[in-house]
């Protein structure tokens, strides 16, 4: 027989549900935010508490709280109360002040606010300009950069690729396939620092080229391991020449679908006439400046950040050397990567995105 309090239901709306999401996916959302977020799914999914405080390493007596705000007050009760102390000294006609000049003016001689300069145009002290900019989420020393594809067939293209990514075709392999050209083989100017207790690496600013080699690259999504060849020249002829370097590493009884971006390489005549002799091959075309859609573009970065930024080479040799041995080491221990989100919430996110640019620059009358 069942005790105690009645567990309060949750029923979540298609909106609510969407924003919930929102708090456990978005990069910036605050832990706690996105921890009181997962709970409530969990109940919504029909969890007990003791269930939800298990898989999220919490208490039940948590669980139950944030359960109980949800019911109450639905997402606002998700937000942290205001907490007790001395009573502020700003008041909301200052602090809207601030955050309507940090938005819509500029300093003098300058292209952003600091809170330096924006506490001596307003009058109070540079922690409350930093207080009142954390509170509403402003950091005007930041800027991102972004760029939208014009692609008329992006739509197409992108339900293609994410269609490929999320239910790949049964007795087929599916490559994401890309170069990465002209990296450079550098040695710096003077001998490096190693790592000491207290101290970290150190390395000259200046460095010498020893010359250059393009990487062709084929990510295998459903095991992670990368087919990579470097040729000296970055062209339809070494394009052709890795095609058959693939061809020879792939299981011959299988389909193979590239997903590839509109670079002029993979639609020159050379590589048309080869494939055109091997119906088993599907291409696959990326939209137009859409490269994030590219699995291996990721492998692009982790070959970066840990083998050729900080790297060391004399020649083209030893960089040659030294990517063979990176790629060797990922396939030896690969980690293949899941791909979660669907072609519907890339568009709505992007047409979302639009809307809001298009909002913030349509005048008002």
């Amino acid at each position: 027989m069942r005790t105690g309090r009645p567990v309060a239901k949750i029923e979540l709306s298609a909106e609510a549900a969407d924003i919930l999401e929102g708090y456990t996916q978005r990069r910036k959302t605050a832990q706690a935010l996105a921890l009181r977020a997962r709970i409530v799914q969990g109940c919504a999914a029909g969890l007990s508490n003791k269930a939800v405080a298990a898989r999220e390493r919490v208490t039940v007596q948590t669980v139950g709280k944030w359960r109980r705000r949800f019911v109450e007050r639905g997402l606002d009760g998700l937000l942290d109360e205001p907490r007790p102390g001395v009573p502020r000294k700003i008041d909301d006609a200052r602090v809207e002040s601030v955050i309507v000049h940090t938005l819509e003016s500029q300093p003098p001689g300058a292209t952003h606010w600091s809170t330096r300069s924006m506490a001596r145009h307003s009058g109070i002290s540079t922690s409350s300009v930093g207080r009142i900019w954390r509170a509403f989420g402003l950091q005007p020393h930041r800027a991102e950069t972004f760029k939208l594809s014009q692609d008329p067939l992006f739509v197409d293209r992108v339900r293609d690729v994410v269609g490929l990514y999320l239910n790949p075709p049964d007795h087929a392999l599916v490559l994401c396939v890309d170069e990465k050209s002209q990296i450079q083989a550098l040695d710096r100017a003077q001998p490096l620092l190693p790592m000491r207790p207290g101290q970290i690496e150190r390395r000259s600013h200046d460095y010498q080229r020893h010359g250059t080699t393009s990487l062709f690259a084929a990510l295998d999504i459903a095991t992670d391991r990368i087919i990579g060849r470097c040729y000296q020249r970055h062209r339809a002829v070494e394009f052709r020449k890795f095609l058959a370097a693939v061809e020879a590493a792939v299981p011959a009884d299988l389909d193979v679908h590239l997903v590839l971006d509109n670079y002029a390489t993979h639609k020159a005549p050379p590589v048309r006439a080869w494939l055109a002799g091997r119906p088993r091959y599907h291409l696959h075309f990326t939209p137009t400046s859409a490269s994030w859609l590219n699995q291996v573009e990721r492998w692009f970065a982790l070959l970066a950040d840990k083998q050729i930024k900080r790297g060391v080479h004399r020649s083209v040799h030893e960089l040659r050397a030294d990517i063979t041995a990176f790629i060797k080491a990922h396939n030896d221990a690969p980690k293949p990567f899941i791909w979660t989100k669907t072609a519907d919430a890339i568009l709505q996110t992007i047409a979302r995105y639009c809307s809001d640019t298009l909002a913030i620059h349509t005048p008002t009358c």
